[in-house]
Formats: C-alpha cells, structure tokens, sequence
C-alpha cells in the first residue's frame, strides 16, 4: 500500500506547492490598487484644506486692506475735506483731502469709466486665479491688490459725479510727489510683491521654476 502511494504520488495541490490561491492573489493586487487609489486621495484631501487656507488668507488680507482704506476715506472727507492741510512731518509729508477722477497718483483724469472698469476686471481675475492659490507670499500680493483695487472701485462706484465716474479721495501728499491713499499703497506694495516672487521663479500654485 505504502509502495502503490509512493509510485502513484500525493496530487499536487496550491496548498502544497506553496502557490497562492487566485483569490488570494487577486485580493492582494485589489488591495494594492485599493492602496494607491487611497493614497492619491489622501494626495487631494491634503491639497483641498490647502489651498482653502490659502484662499482665507487671501480674502484676510483684502479685508484688512480694504477696511483700512475706507475708515481713512471716511475720516478724510468728514474732518480733512475743505480744511487746511495738516502736517504730519512739516512740509514733507502733510495730509490733503484731494478728489482724484484719475487713476492712481492722478493719473489720467479723462479716463475715468475706462479706469473704473479695469479695477473690475483686475478683480474677477484675482477671483479666478485664487481657486489655484497653494502660495503664501502669492496670496498676501493678491489680497494687496484685491484690498486695493476695491477701496478704488467703491468710490468709482459712489461717489459724485456718478456711478463709474466717481472721484477717488486721496490724502497722502508727500513733498513733490503725487497725492495718494491707503488703496493705491496696497496696490504698489502687492504689485512690488508680484514682481519679486516673479523673478524669485515662484508661481501662485506653489511650484518654482528656473529659467
């Protein structure tokens, strides 16, 4: 009996070879792929709150800008308007209520609608581009020029002579420059900001690059 086992021989089985059974291997490579599906995931769900934070920090700093700019407006015409300027630093620096229908530093006072509508259009670009925002340094340029650009479209859109030929108020006058405010300053700074991070090769995504 012993002999007619061993001629016959023990069938081979997956057991015994040390094989992996199909459903075994197919639940392993399920698993790997089940694996990498997570991880891209788990890639995404890292990117969303990411960026979110980046956006909030973005809409922060427009808010800020933005406030800023219209208390000062406010104050300028209720205590500045039709008074005597007031020196800050004798005669390098004083505040002077001025209504400016130009653009920025009085700048091209016949183009006053075509200006209005810049400043819109520089805000829903701003907008646009903040769905893909995943830097810091790019959303606090962007909040800058979002703060600013909406200080200025807010007296476009208010004040007399009319809706989109509103006169800007500006107050800041430094000796033997232009007169300014608080919108046109956070419109230079961010835009200074964008210009460095430009050459720096840094993008509002997040990636650097080298030319």
């Amino acid at each position: 009996m012993a002999e007619a086992e061993r001629i016959i021989g023990t069938p081979d089985t997956p057991e015994a070879a040390g094989a992996v059974p199909p459903e075994q291997s197919g639940g392993d490579a399920a698993s790997e792929r089940q694996g990498g599906s997570e991880e891209t995931t788990g890639s995404s769900a890292e990117e969303r709150p990411r960026g979110k934070r980046k956006m909030l920090v973005l809409i922060a700093v427009a808010a800020f800008a933005y406030a800023l700019d219209l208390v000062s407006k406010m104050i300028v015409v209720a205590k500045l308007e039709h008074h005597e300027p007031v020196e800050i630093i004798g005669d390098w620096l004083r505040f002077e209520a001025v209504r400016n229908a130009g653009a920025a530093f009085g700048i091209g006072e016949a183009f006053t609608v075509i200006f209005t509508v810049i400043a819109a259009a520089v805000i829903v670009v701003i907008a646009r581009l903040a769905r893909k925002l995943y830097s810091l340094p790019w959303a606090i340029a962007l909040g800058l020029l979002l703060g600013g650009a909406l200080g200025n479209l807010t007296d476009r859109l208010f004040r007399s002579p009319g809706v989109f030929e509103g006169a800007v108020v500006d107050f800041i006058a430094p000796k033997g420059f232009a007169v300014f405010n608080l919108a046109d300053s956070a419109i230079v700074c961010g835009g200074i900001l964008i210009v460095v991070l430009s050459f720096r090769g840094l993008d509002p995504d997040g990636t650097v690059h080298k030319d």
